[in-house]
């Protein structure tokens, strides 16, 4: 399934395609969010904002960046697997890599990207909130999911 895929920490070089990648399957889950940004302020805030605050991992296909996570102390900030390459268990690897890092981890998501939600729930993620959508800048209710390592120790 994945035996094509790489994974390795990206550089301030690869916010570009990070950032692409991120674009591609936000409007792919949530097409009446499409156009929110421009790829130039999506790359701005990647190089700017997450490649500062974050660790972030990518999974290649060849020299192609198929998904990405960026990850900082017990928080999940992005992630996000291109829609082609979706099912593949190539989001569940970068999962892991935040998993090995830190024993509870939480993030955001939207309250309608169910497709995200069963993956996180699969993963051993819980809902331990919701909002109204009022504190996002997409203004799109979501629901806050935490892990905790200890809870899935044998």
């Amino acid at each position: 399934m994945t035996d094509k895929v790489s994974l390795r920490k990206l550089d301030l070089a690869d916010m570009p395609a990070a950032a692409a990648v991120h674009r591609a399957s936000f409007n792919e889950r949530l097409p009446t969010l499409a156009g929110l940004h421009t790829p130039e302020e999506d790359v701005g805030f990647w190089s700017a904002v997450v490649f500062k605050d974050c660790q972030i991992w990518g999974a290649e296909e060849g020299s192609r960046l198929v998904g990405v996570i960026a990850f900082l102390e017990d928080w999940i900030d992005q992630l996000y697997v291109l829609p082609e390459a979706q099912r593949r268990g190539i989001g569940s690897r970068l999962l892991d890599i935040a998993k090995s890092a830190y024993p509870v981890l939480s993030l955001w998501t939207f309250q309608r990207n169910e497709p995200a939600r069963r993956f996180y729930e699969k993963h051993g993620f819980f809902a331990v909130d919701e909002s109204d959508g009022a504190g996002n800048e997409e203004k799109e209710p979501d629901v806050l999911y935490k892990w905790e390592a200890r809870l899935h120790r044998m």
